[in-house]
């Protein structure tokens, strides 16, 4: 049902506009609002109308009508007004009964849009659903994930919704509390360029640290649970390999993907192959910042040292001290792509292993 809320406000600016005051009650007479202007009505006055099965009805000064969902009552309406109360009521009405009518076709949309990327519908049912709800089947769309630390007040989704509005074809929903998704239609835009302006505005409008990612473009509704699926596997990837970045693509996951659909088993025997008795972590922060920043500018020993405002031969001893520990040296190539790679590996069966003790 819709919030108090929003029929709260809604029934005040009509209020305004029509000078007249309305009160609000279930079908079991309990009130839901009123406006200022409101008279008080008799609790069996509203109960003998419910009982008389009339869609409206003047009882003394104020009429009593109808708010109608489909067939059913949904809430009894009381209007009272110094002029043409019987209108009055009527204009509130129909503003109620539409608003029973958005909010449901946008409740309805977000279930099927929840369904779909959770693989919950038949094919036959994907397209009874979308015909029903007026939604394109053959359509180009992105999914978007949008995680969001600490919204505690959704203020994420609000704004969300203000920048990709649902008549341009988007559809903003979420099946857990730390991720927005978005499912945009998409014709020639720059998928990359719209993750940076959700960060960008996110991060400028509600001060919030996001992460976007995205999956491969579909053009049905049916591979929607795949771009999702995509866009989850690019999120949780760059979350173990690629920290720093705020924007992650699943066409650009690198190694990466290949590391994360590895056994768990195979890591670890790959890992104990590479450092034999010694523990990954017994390789100090500094040695590992000093390897990294050596990969970064593509195994350039004087560049490197130049860059850590070290000396050469500091850089070369920082080295060696690896290469005594496990055996590798950073100056040979295949030697370096096996660390590179191990470590990833090291950071998968790291993260794997926090999941499991969560």
């Amino acid at each position: 049902m819709i919030s108090n809320t929003i029929i709260q406000k809604t029934m005040e600016e009509m209020a305004l506009v029509t000078k007249a005051g309305y009160a609000l009650f279930d079908d079991s007479a309990k009130a839901v609002m009123s406006t200022s202007l409101a008279k008080s009505v008799d609790t069996q006055d509203i109960l003998n109308f419910i009982d008389s099965g009339e869609d409206h009805k003047q009882i003394g000064e104020s009429f009593f009508f109808r708010v109608m969902d489909e067939d059913e009552c949904a809430y009894i309406l009381v209007a009272n007004s110094e002029s043409d109360t019987y209108t009055m009521g009527k204009v509130a009405v129909c503003q109620l009964q539409n608003l029973i009518i958005a909010y449901k076709d946008r409740t309805d949309r977000n279930n099927f849009f929840q369904n779909l990327i959770m693989d919950n519908l038949l094919l036959v049912d994907i397209h009874n659903r979308a015909q029903k709800l007026h939604i394109e089947n053959e359509k180009k769309r992105m999914v978007f994930l949008v995680e969001v630390e600490n919204d505690r007040d959704n203020i994420a989704t609000r704004l969300m919704r203000s920048l990709f509005v649902e008549q341009g074809g988007n559809y903003i929903t979420s099946v857990d509390d730390k991720t927005i998704i978005l499912i945009k239609d998409i014709e020639d835009e720059d998928y990359d360029e719209i993750a940076h302006t959700i960060v960008d505005m996110l991060g400028a409008e509600a001060m919030l640290r996001v992460r976007v990612s995205y999956g491969l473009s579909v053009s049905e509704l049916k591979n929607i649970s795949k771009c999702y699926k995509e866009a989850k596997m690019a999120l949780e990837v760059g979350s173990i390999f690629h920290s720093e970045k705020n924007v992650l693509s699943y066409e650009t996951l690198g190694i990466g993907r290949l590391i994360y659909q590895l056994p768990v088993n195979l890591c670890k025997i790959f890992v104990k192959e590479v450092f034999g008795d010694t523990k990954p972590e017994e390789i100090d922060e500094e040695t590992l910042t000093t390897i990294h920043k050596f990969f970064e500018n593509n195994l350039n020993v004087s560049e490197t040292a130049r860059q850590l405002y070290i000396h050469r031969n500091t850089l070369v001893y920082r080295m060696e001290k690896l290469q005594k520990l496990i055996g590798l040296d950073m100056r040979i190539f295949d030697d370096a792509v096996t660390f590179k790679i191990v470590m990833m590996v090291v950071d998968y069966v790291n993260y794997l292993e926090k999941m499991e003790n969560m």
